[in-house]
């Protein structure tokens, strides 16, 4: 369910106060724990560091964002790939011939001039 349109967006005031009156080429990371809070257009060209429970993720306001909320780019969960030990066997073997097709274009390279 969305805010009520009569109570308007919900942007953190300790966010604004943070931004109020800075330039965004000149300030560094903005550390905010806000995860709920929305994107305004008083936010754009500023990098936020958003908490997503263990550290925080830089985040640099874009005017897509606009309207959407901060915790929606720190991604709380880290995805680990999916099929173990096989998987990472056929990921080295993918390597090893990629590396090799490189070597055999230098080759090439090299026996052309």
């Amino acid at each position: 369910m969305t805010r009520s349109s009569k109570k308007g967006p919900y942007v953190d005031p300790r966010v604004l106060k943070k931004i109020e009156g800075k330039k965004p080429s000149t300030t560094g990371v903005i550390k905010t724990w806000a995860r709920a809070c929305q994107i305004s257009p008083e936010m754009l060209g500023f990098t936020f560091g958003v908490h997503n429970g263990k550290d925080h993720i830089e985040v640099f306001v874009t005017e897509d964002m606009i309207g959407h909320r901060l915790g929606e780019f720190s991604l709380t969960r880290k995805f680990v790939k999916h099929g173990g030990k096989m998987q990472k066997d056929l990921e080295i073997k993918k390597k090893e011939s990629e590396i090799a097709a490189a070597k055999a274009v230098k080759g090439a390279d090299a026996s052309k001039k």
